[in-house]
């Protein structure tokens, strides 16, 4: 069965080291479009921080965010879902976190653009507050106010369900506190890690337990009439295993984890720096291998 609902992941898939969309991968995505192949952006990043992508490729499938929990319309901002972390949920997260000395990040205000909410940040924690500055300056001076705001204390702040909690820190402490975070709270939340091994950096989210990026493909498949059989997903990191297990055809970057590579029934492609996006596309989607080796 011919594929016609694709599924991208932005960071380390679609995008280079730089943030960038290249041009093989645009090309690539604008000839799928034109085959009739619905193609949604499923996104860990926040709605605020991944919609301009979505606007710049003028897609018009709802934009799925914070892995599964937000999806929205990036033009319109009409909210198609939301799967908000429970409240007592997420103070308990809060506290299972500031035991372990963990930096968290709360991510909030799913009726408009999104606000990424903090008190406090360690000063050796460098990837943390490079991506707090990120998330400032992506959005210009104008708006990078309401997108990131520094708060006295999250505890006082978490009075109602925000969309989703991170935490953030080097992998070893990260992979201690997803193992504490799932026997503290169980089956109460989702737990959903993103490792970038080069730079020792993994980013935690917490999450509403039905939430994940597989449920959203699902979601917006099934609003478009479309079969499992014909959704292909490409991701580079755990928070999309269960999206490229519920594709029929899930692929994964060169860049991915080997673990994450060594699944069976995954496809392989090049890295996010070799057009490993393009090279997928063009192979399942616009049956033309004999571009791979261009």
């Amino acid at each position: 069965m011919a594929i016609s609902f694709l599924a991208l992941d932005l960071d380390g898939t679609l995008l280079d080291s730089r943030g960038n969309i290249s041009e093989r991968n645009r090309l690539a995505i604008d000839n799928a479009r034109e085959h009739g192949v619905h193609v949604a952006l499923v996104t860990g990043r926040r709605f605020r921080d991944s919609r301009p992508i979505a606007l710049e490729l003028g897609l018009d499938i709802p934009l799925i965010s914070h892995n599964g929990a937000l999806t929205k319309h990036a033009a319109t901002l009409q909210t198609v879902s939301v799967l908000p972390l429970p409240l007592d949920a997420a103070r308990k997260a809060l506290q299972v976190g500031r035991e372990a000395g963990a930096d968290a990040l709360l991510s909030d205000d799913h009726e408009g653009l999104g606000v990424l909410v903090y008190d406090h940040l360690r000063g050796e924690n460098t990837a943390a507050h490079k991506y707090v500055s990120w998330a400032r300056r992506i959005h210009g001076k104008e708006e990078g106010g309401a997108a990131v705001q520094q708060v006295a204390s999250l505890e006082d702040y978490l009075d109602h369900e925000p969309i989703h909690l991170a935490f953030s820190g080097t992998c070893n402490e990260m992979d201690q506190l997803e193992e504490t975070l799932k026997s503290e709270l169980g089956s109460t939340v989702k737990v959903l890690g993103t490792k970038y091994l080069e730079q020792d950096f993994t980013l935690l989210d917490v999450l509403n337990p039905a939430a994940s990026k597989g449920a959203g493909v699902a979601a917006a498949a099934a609003e478009l009439g479309v079969a499992r059989e014909e959704i292909m997903a490409i991701g580079d990191n755990y928070n999309d295993l269960e999206m490229l297990l519920f594709a029929s055809t899930g692929v994964v970057m060169a860049n991915a984890p080997p673990s994450l590579r060594e699944i069976a029934g995954l496809h392989p492609t090049a890295s996010n720096r070799e057009d490993g996006v393009a090279l997928a596309i063009e192979q399942f989607i616009l049956n033309r291998p004999e571009l791979i080796n261009q």
